[in-house]
């Protein structure tokens, strides 16, 4: 089961569910925000509560999305409730990138931090059941201010170096009333960063991740497929400028989902009730490792088997803007 967002021709937002290739509004849903926390409170399974409510209406989440009313999958009244957050190093191959990107000398004999951080995945992210492996990289990319909708521009800042793709799959969460972390599936994601940034000093890593990022169209909801296979692209006046892909799922990971999740949600700051949390959980595959620098106008692709219609978006940069600081 697919779940989606669109704003109706009058502006309301409708919970969309796609099954088989054929999309219905779900009946009294007033989003899928909502839709979780009811299935949380009741108890019971996401599908299971759409199937009580029922399906109207089709809808044509191709059009919706040519026309702009395809919004984010998941969003909070307040954005300050919604948290973008991430891991890295947890994909097998993606040291190579990273280390790649941070070393400073040919021949450097010791491990780089980013070598360091990955052999401890492979060592100790996929702990027997009822053990707690070895805690990932982590990062904060902000809160629903910064998530950006399928289809919208992915803003990079006026002082950025670069601004790059990161293709990814992230998870969807609510937390219950009783600060219980709900799944509500998972999503394609555009892991929006500064590389260059990023590669100058690796304790800029923090700065490289403050930018936007965009998730869906679509939530997959149920459990994640062990080998993803997805493609990212970029677009460059309408033709393929550069085109790879990516593997996810954790077949192809260092980590399991659960140790993931654990090292995220065990801070009680993530644990507040009603709020939304979209986690990244890394990639391999980076244009920019490729030498590639995207260029306002270019259009991001990421797509994969299994998670409905690719995540788009156009890469712009905002105008410079000062912010100076008054003195009450």
């Amino acid at each position: 089961m697919l779940v989606s967002q669109i704003l109706d021709a009058g502006g309301t937002l409708r919970v969309v569910v796609r099954r088989d290739g054929v999309a219905r509004i779900v009946r009294d849903a007033a989003s899928v925000h909502a839709l979780a926390l009811e299935a949380g409170r009741s108890g019971g399974k996401l599908a299971a509560l759409v199937e009580r409510k029922g399906l109207g209406d089709k809808v044509d989440l191709e059009a919706a999305y040519a026309e702009g009313r395809l919004v984010s999958p998941i969003s909070h009244a307040d954005p300050a409730h919604l948290h973008l957050t991430g891991t890295g190093l947890t994909h097998l191959g993606s040291a190579a990138t990273r280390d790649a990107m941070h070393k400073k000398l040919a021949g450097e004999e010791q491990l780089t931090d980013s070598m360091k951080m990955f052999r401890m995945g492979l060592e100790g992210g996929k702990p027997p059941t009822g053990e707690t492996g070895v805690q990932p990289e982590w990062f904060y990319k902000g809160n629903g201010v910064t998530a950006v909708a399928p289809g919208a521009p992915l803003v990079s800042p006026d002082f950025a170096r670069d601004g790059g793709e990161e293709p990814e799959i992230a998870g969807i969460y609510v937390i219950g009333d009783d600060g219980t972390p709900l799944r509500v599936g998972f999503a394609l994601a555009n892991e929006f960063s500064d590389h260059v940034t990023e590669r100058m000093n690796y304790l800029y890593l923090a700065h490289s991740k403050l930018r936007n990022a965009s998730f869906g169209p679509e939530i997959l909801v149920g459990d994640l497929p062990a080998d993803i296979r997805g493609t990212s692209r970029i677009l460059r006046r309408g033709k393929t400028l550069w085109e790879k892909p990516f593997l996810s799922g954790e077949a192809n990971m260092s980590h399991t989902i659960a140790n993931l999740e654990h090292h995220h949600f065990k801070y009680p700051l993530f644990r507040q009730p009603g709020d939304v949390h979209v986690h990244m959980f890394g990639t391999a595959t980076l244009s920019f490792a490729d030498g590639i620098r995207a260029e306002p106008g270019d259009v991001f692709e990421i797509s994969a088997p299994n998670f409905g219609l690719p995540l788009r978006n156009v890469l712009d940069v905002a105008p410079a803007a000062a912010a100076p600081v008054t003195a009450l």
